[in-house]
């Protein structure tokens, strides 16, 4: 698989699955709404700063992203950090219009907030094989690449 396979398939994925411990030292998976990238390497995934999983990424920001397409069988699961933020201009890039019933305070809402994930390795699968991809080469294929809604851009 290509940087730019890989790419195209974290863009058409509309959902990721977001692997970290919990509180308890427990594994644990969530599906997460995850649209907004840039390049391979940085995603951001709006959620509830209330959640369970953002308190236990405030304590350990140590997690896994993991894309998949079943139909062609290929997927990434990139290993990096989660960073909680309530960052502003994250805030309005990733706000939907209907979002007001669960955050009623709109993009202010304290209970809004963004996990910014940053891959530092990862290993891709298809049916063709799987190979790793290291810190180096994301950072090099992202340093093109802007902020952008891969799925929009995919689905017009």
């Amino acid at each position: 698989m290509t940087n730019n396979e890989i790419k195209e398939l974290i863009d058409r994925s509309l959902f990721a699955s977001l692997g970290y411990t919990d509180e308890g030292g427990r594994q644990n998976i969530r599906r997460v709404f995850c649209v907004w990238h840039k390049g391979i390497g940085m995603h951001l995934i709006s959620t509830n700063t209330s959640s369970s999983h953002v308190r236990s990424l405030l304590k350990n920001g140590s997690a896994c992203l993991y894309f998949s397409d079943d139909n062609s069988f290929e997927a990434v699961c990139l290993y990096g950090k989660a960073e909680i933020s309530s960052d502003k201009r994250y805030r309005e890039l990733l706000w939907n219009e209907g979002d007001e019933k669960y955050y009623p305070k709109g993009i202010d809402d304290e209970d809004y907030c963004i996990i910014v994930f940053t891959a530092e390795s990862g290993r891709y699968y298809r049916y063709d094989g799987k190979a790793d991809l290291s810190a180096t080469d994301m950072a090099e294929y992202d340093s093109s690449c802007e902020l952008i809604n891969g799925y929009s851009e995919t689905h017009r």
